[in-house]
Parts: structure tokens; sequence; C-alpha cells
């Protein structure tokens, strides 16, 4: 159950990043193409301000997919199969508030009866968790949290 589960959230987290990268390349051809239609059309102050926004939309996708693919290339390196004391990348680790899958931020996933938060360890609360073990408590927004097990 619990190397399933793990696959399960492993899978999640792939298939957002994919889908993702996916969506921003597709956005940036439909800019590509939008900005080339507007070089086919006529000239004036008009077409030269849709283009600079055509051109600022398409700097904000590329920076976008820039970062979705740095998530891709974090979960390279997430290994499912790891079984640690101490929390790291690709560990489940369950707590007293709720369950936490140590990957990129990807959301909730509710498998096998559990609700567990796909998130990076770089967000404030996985890197209050990243490092500790069974037993440790953290401090998040005034509330105590203990770890209760780490898969």
């Amino acid at each position: 159950m619990e190397h399933n589960l793990k696959k399960q959230l492993f899978d999640f987290c792939k298939s957002f990043a994919d889908s993702r990268i996916t969506r921003i390349l597709a956005a940036i051809a439909d800019l590509n193409e939008a900005l080339d239609d507007e070089t086919k059309s006529s000239s004036g102050d008009k077409h030269e301000t849709g283009r600079a926004m055509l051109q600022l939309d398409i700097e904000k996708s590329g920076v976008q997919l820039a970062e979705a693919q740095k998530m891709a290339k974090v979960l390279e390196y997430v290994n499912i199969k790891t079984k640690s004391d101490f929390v790291g990348l690709g560990n489940l680790v369950k707590t007293t508030k709720a369950n936490y899958f140590l990957a990129i931020s990807a959301g909730e996933l509710k498998a096998e009866g559990l609700s567990v938060y796909c998130i990076s360890s770089e967000t404030p609360i996985g890197q209050l968790l990243f490092g500790k073990q069974v037993g440790d408590v953290v401090k998040f927004n005034d509330t105590e949290i203990k770890i209760t097990e780490i898969l």
C-alpha cells in the first residue's frame, strides 16, 4: 500500500508538471501566431502597441515555462522507493495536521482514504518539515504540528 500510494502521488505530480508544460507551450504557439498575424496587418502606433503587448505575453509565458520545466526537473530527483528516518524529497509525511508528499507543489490528491498535499521543499511548510524526524514538532501559523510517520 505504502509504495502504491507514493507512486500515485508521484504520478499525480508528474501529470501536473507535464500538463502545465503542454498548456504553456500551446499558449506560446498561439501568441507567436498572433504576433505573425499582427506583423502582416497595417502599421502605426496601434500596430506597434499590439506587437509590444504580444511580445510581453510571450516573455511572461517563457518565464512560466521555465518554472514548469524546473518542476519537471525536480521530479527526476524524487525517489519514491527511499525509506528514511528524516524528511526529504520523495517522502510521504504524516502529521497531526495533514499529510504531505515532498516533491513539487501540485495540490491535493485524495487516494487510499487519505488526503495528501503535494508540496515543494521550498514552500514554508516544506522548509519546516525538511530534515525533521518522527516525533519532531514544527510550528506553522501558530499551530504545532507533530510528525507521526515518514514513509
